[in-house]
């Protein structure tokens, strides 16, 4: 019992201080505008030690990628789920939206040394929203195999198109403008897809 109670208290300690850390690391990445952030810098402001970050998460790329990753879960998935209310076009303007609110965070992130994997876990995050959206849209038109494959690409497309807008895109954001571009760029995907194939043309058939 006693050895249960005290594991119990150090996995509350280590919640603790991964939440503690990932908060310091928002935190500083969006005043100084770069994921450039000393590691000693982000431990200070969490009040712990360099080594409990090695600990934790062993680098500053990953503690970086992780504060990333726990944003979006935190603070975008819980208005995209199965029973999160809204249209289409209006769970895209809740995505759009979260990117411009916090776009310094996301475009040092998506500028620095983690780009590439907060990009690929950005993408496996909104994967199952896709996934369920086009499950939704064509039904048992679909083999599993091809609704994944295609959610794979839209969420793949999708993310490259509302990373590069966060980036590039000029001051200040416009989330419904780009919500519209990128309604209007699935609308002309997803209605070629759902046209039938037109027959082989055999005119000139022997």
């Amino acid at each position: 019992m006693e050895a249960s109670l005290q594991e119990g208290s150090q996995d509350r300690r280590v919640r603790r201080s991964r939440a503690a850390l990932m908060a310091a690391a928002i935190v500083l990445v969006e005043e100084r505008g770069t994921s450039a952030v000393p590691l000693s810098d982000i431990a200070e402001a969490a009040d712990v030690s360099r080594k409990v970050v090695y600990q934790h998460f062993g680098d500053r790329d990953t503690l970086l990628l992780e504060a990333g990753l726990d944003r979006a879960r935190r603070e975008l998935l819980p208005y995209l789920g199965d029973n999160a209310p809204g249209t289409p076009r209006e769970k895209a303007l809740t995505v759009v939206r979260h990117f411009a609110e916090h776009r310094v965070f996301y475009r040092a992130l998506l500028t620095g040394s983690c780009a590439f994997a907060l990009d690929r876990g950005l993408i496996r995050l909104l994967l199952p929203v896709n996934l369920q959206g086009i499950q939704q849209f064509y039904g048992d038109r679909l083999t599993a195999q091809a609704a994944a494959d295609l959610a794979a690409f839209v969420a793949g497309g999708g993310g490259a198109f509302l990373t590069t807008w966060v980036v590039e895109g000029d001051d200040p954001l416009d989330p419904e403008a780009f919500t519209d571009r990128l309604m209007s760029v699935m609308s002309v995907l997803m209605g070629a897809l759902d046209r039938p194939s037109a027959p082989p043309d055999t005119k000139d058939a022997r």
